[in-house]
């Protein structure tokens, strides 16, 4: 069986920008209820890896929108592309909960913007985490329920030849 990776990348990238509107409004609600201000911290990435000034303002809102948004698309390619090979459910969401955390962390300790998370105030770290999670798990709900219309993926194939834990089963033949 073969994947379709354009198509599975390009499913991806819409359900990776769906993942930005559920975690934007569900930051917004929490941001009400605690009264914690914006973060500019992706908005300070992107200048910073880009070499653009420090902006104020509307400026920094496009810049930070910018990041925020372009990041979750572009992410959002391998969520589609793990669907398409079979990889979906909420352990294929968790394992890319983990890539959108590396991913914004390579970034902003790169740039010299964040710092290791380890070093957070607990709350900061559970509120960044939570905000993380469900980017990751509405990705990969959109990411599933198109890529379920496509049928199993290669992953799945192989899954369903073997059912159950079993030790030393290689790849299928070709076919």
């Amino acid at each position: 069986m073969t994947m379709a990776w354009g198509r599975s990348a390009a499913v991806g990238v819409g359900a990776g920008a769906a993942g930005v509107v559920a975690m934007t409004l569900v930051e917004k609600l929490e941001q009400r209820i605690t009264g914690r201000p914006d973060s500019y911290v992706p908005a300070r990435t992107l200048e910073r890896l880009l070499g653009l000034a420090h902006a104020r303002g509307r400026r920094a809102w496009l810049h930070n929108l910018a990041m925020h948004a372009s990041q979750g698309a572009m992410l959002g390619a391998l969520r589609g592309v793990m669907a398409g090979a079979g990889l979906r459910g909420p352990w294929a969401s968790l394992m890319f909960f983990a890539v959108r955390l590396t991913n914004d962390q390579t970034f902003e300790n790169a740039s010299g913007v964040g710092a290791p998370p380890w070093t957070w105030p607990r709350d900061e770290l559970v509120v960044d985490l939570a905000h993380k999670a469900v980017y990751a798990f509405a990705t990969g709900v959109v990411a599933d329920a198109l890529a379920v219309r496509w049928g199993p993926g290669p992953g799945q194939v192989h899954a369903e030849e073997f059912p159950g834990r079993r030790r030393h089963i290689g790849p299928p033949p070709r076919a």
